[in-house]
């Protein structure tokens, strides 16, 4: 399995709060332990790389597409964003992460605004598991708790999700679904909520394992493309 993950890239080289709690980028915190946990090849992809790293030979070769981005949303451009819809609708998976959900890519996708509540106040959130027997909650708790995380609260103008594998309950009352499936075409998508940028959410073990299990879920089915188009009987 080939992942790409893609990240802004912004916020680390500009802001030190976050560079001190990702040094080396938030690609390459969870690129690394996506390689630990077993996955084969992990490749990372940067908004300010030519193409934004996401060319037509990388996005042919990955299997699943993991995306952060928030500050600079709209400098993705109409083609890469294409190429990308594209690969999902042939069967790449999407793994989208927290602010991502108002990504061009996501909202493309999702066909609506993708809007919601925010509030950025460090509150505790608690992510309850709400479909237990998925294999993207595999190993989860039945509840993540995360001492501080940006507030996202409904409504939330997605879709109703095919599968809701996560609600997320805030310190100041809010609720959001925080884990949720789709598929468009042949290309299997996860969206989850967790993780500002300015805290450690990629490091917590259990949020990683979501994210791991996540990229073997999303992985394409391994059969041959539907065929499309007049069809003749055979006798």
């Amino acid at each position: 399995m080939n992942v790409t993950v893609w990240n802004e890239y912004r916020h680390e080289r500009q802001n030190e709060e976050v560079a001190s709690v990702y040094p080396n980028g938030m690609h390459e915190e969870i690129a690394s332990f996506l390689r630990k946990s077993g996955v084969e090849k992990v490749n990372t992809a940067t908004l300010d790389e030519p193409e934004h790293g996401l060319t037509e030979d990388v996005l042919a070769q990955t299997d699943v597409l993991i995306w952060w981005g928030h500050m600079a949303h709209e400098e993705v451009t109409e083609a890469v964003v294409n190429r990308v819809y594209e690969r999902v609708l042939s069967g790449m998976g999407l793994i989208v992460l927290h602010s991502g959900h108002f990504s061009k890519i996501f909202k493309k996708l999702m066909g609506t605004t993708c809007d919601l509540k925010w509030r950025q106040s460090g509150e505790k959130e608690r992510l309850w598991v709400v479909q237990p027997n998925h294999p993207i909650v595999e190993g989860v708790p039945e509840c993540i708790e995360l001492d501080k995380e940006e507030m996202y609260g409904e409504h939330f103008d997605i879709p109703v999700p095919e599968e809701l594998l996560f609600v997320s309950w805030f310190a100041g009352g809010e609720i959001c679904r925080s884990g949720c499936t789709y598929t468009r075409g042949q290309g299997k998508i996860f969206y989850f909520r967790p993780g500002h940028e300015t805290y450690p959410t990629y490091k917590h073990p259990e949020i990683r394992r979501v994210i791991s299990n996540a990229v073997r879920w999303a992985a394409p089915t391994k059969r041959p493309a539907p065929i499309y188009g007049e069809a003749r009987v055979n006798n």
